[in-house]
Formats: structure tokens, C-alpha cells, sequence
């Protein structure tokens, strides 16, 4: 694999590890039925864990001695996409929502990471470097049907599909820096959302699809921002004086959880979708990062 390109968008989590003040506590409240998934090296090594809503009941579902990341639920809660390296390279892979079952998808020379489910359940987006650059592919559930969406010189990654599985949200950074842009579900209508000479990244729907979060570096260091689904009315929730990133919305669209550095490493936590509320989940001195809901 590269070692630049997707192994850099990779590592960037990695390095948002910096000194952060305490989430806090309180706010909120989310349907007990509700599972946050996230990539945890507590283990020694990149690893998928589950937890509760609340952040109890955390359970490693890969136990792999490779690195395992970047998890995404299918629609119906049954099956986690994530990426491995443990063929070698980064590839997509899926498993049973209880770990079982762990089968490699994509099966590329060079690397694949970033894999998200699209609502219906029949395909995963993905980004991919086997064109020499980072793209964002689509393919078929089981795997076949590899297509090259963005087909750009640049580098594109953090796929997100739409609710209503017309448009998928992804970062490039074609236009010099790193920006938010959506496409049509096909790869035509590239559109660039946020417009600023800041780095954005890391996009998101709301379950209702009228908004999208992101993490952008606009204020001097990763924060968290909102902004409506055509590009306007870009709002900062997150205030810290380090990084905040990786946001995720729960599936009734009233918390957002993310990744914050915190005390030398990432912890995960939760707020309001007004900022309000921040609530450490995580509590761990490895670093927790790519929180994803369960639908």
C-alpha cells in the first residue's frame, strides 16, 4: 500500500491525539436499544468494538492481531462493513453484528477503507487507491460490481450516503484544500458544499437528511460543525481548545457522537445536536476513534 494518499487519510485520527479539557457530563437521552460502534487500539492494535448508547458494555467484536477500522452499520442493524489489513493491505470487509463471519470484500492489491452502507441495504460506498489516487468506488453488498465514482485526480474519501439514498457526501480536496462536496448516487453532480480555505472533512447526514456534519479546522483546530444539506447556515457546535472530529448522528437525530482528544489520546463522546450536553463515553488511556450508530 501507498505511504501517502489513503495511508495519510487513515492516520489522521492519530493525529488529532492531543491535549483536551474533559467532555463533561450530562445531556440527552437515546433509545436504550441504540449500539455505538468504534475503532479502539486498547488492544495493542486497531480493533472494532460495540458499546451501549451510554458507553457501557464495550466489547472488541474483531480480535485480530491486524488493524481493523472505520466501522459501518447496514440500515437493518445486522451487519458491520469495516476495513482490515490483515491480508496484507487495507480491504473492505463485513461481518454479523456480533462479530461472526468475517469476510473480505473488496480482495485489491492496494488499499480500501472508509466503507459505507447504502440505505436499502444493497451497496457499500468506499474509497480506494487503486487508480493511483484515492477515489470514492461503489459495489454491490456481496462485493462484485466495483465502479469508480469521482474519477479525479484528487484525493477523495469519507464516503456518506443520503437517507434517501440519491446523493453521497464525501471530501476531496480538489479545489487545494479539503472541502465537503456531494454527488449524485451514480457519481454525476459534484458539487462542493462548504466553499472555505479551511480543511472540512468527515461528512454526515441527519437521519431526515436536511443536515449534514462535519469536522473542520476553520477556527485554528478541528471542531464540529453543522450545516443545512445545500451548503448554507455552517455552524460550529464544538468549542475545545484541540481536536474534535469524526461526528455521527444518532438514528433519532437528537445526538451527534465524535472523536475528541483529550489528555494525550481520543476519547469518544456524545452532545446534543445544539452542542449542548457533552458526555465522555469512552474513558480509556488507548485512543477511540469512528464512533457509528446502530440504526
Amino acid at each position: 500500500m501507498k505511504t501517502t494518499g489513503l495511508a495519510t487519510v487513515l492516520l489522521f485520527a492519530i493525529c488529532l491525539a492531543v491535549p483536551l479539557a474533559a467532555c463533561g457530563g450530562g445531556g440527552g437521552s437515546t433509545p436504550a436499544a441504540s449500539k455505538i460502534a468504534f475503532s479502539s487500539d486498547r488492544d495493542g492494535n486497531n480493533e472494532i468494538y460495540v458499546m451501549n448508547a451510554d458507553g457501557s458494555g464495550q466489547t472488541n467484536l474483531t480480535n485480530n492481531p491486524a488493524n481493523d477500522g472505520s466501522p459501518a452499520w447496514s440500515l437493518d442493524g445486522s451487519r458491520i462493513a469495516f476495513a482490515s489489513d490483515r491480508d496484507g493491505n487495507y480491504e473492505v470487509y463485513v461481518m454479523n453484528a456480533d462479530g461472526s463471519g468475517q469476510t473480505n470484500l473488496t480482495s485489491n492489491s492496494t488499499g480500501d477503507a472508509f466503507p459505507a452502507w447504502s440505505p436499502d441495504g444493497s451497496r457499500i460506498a468506499f474509497m480506494s487507491d487503486r487508480d493511483g489516487n484515492n477515489e470514492i468506488y461503489v459495489m454491490d453488498a456481496d462485493g462484485s460490481g466495483q465502479t469508480n465514482l469521482t474519477n479525479n485526480p484528487a484525493v477523495d474519501a469519507f464516503p456518506a450516503w443520503s437517507p434517501d439514498g440519491s446523493r453521497i457526501a464525501f471530501t476531496s480536496d480538489r479545489d487545494g484544500n479539503r472541502e465537503v462536496y456531494v454527488m449524485n448516487a451514480d457519481g454525476s453532480g459534484q458539487t462542493n458544499l462548504t466553499n472555505s480555505p479551511a480543511a472540512d472533512t468527515e461528512p454526515t447526514w441527519s437521519p431526515d437528511g436536511t443536515r449534514i456534519a462535519f469536522a473542520s479546522d476553520r477556527d485554528g483546530n478541528n471542531e464540529v460543525y453543522v450545516m443545512n444539506a445545500d451548503g448554507s447556515d455552517q455552524t460550529r457546535l464544538t468549542n475545545n481548545p484541540t481536536g474534535d472530529a469524526f461526528p455521527a448522528w444518532s438514528p433519532d437525530g437528537s445526538r451527534i457522537a465524535f472523536a475528541s482528544g483529550r489528555g494525550g489520546n481520543l476519547e469518544i463522546c456524545v452532545m446534543s445536536v445544539d452542542g449542548s450536553g457533552l458526555t465522555n463515553l469512552t474513558n480509556n488511556p488507548a485512543y477511540d476513534v469512528y464512533p457509528v450508530w446502530s440504526p
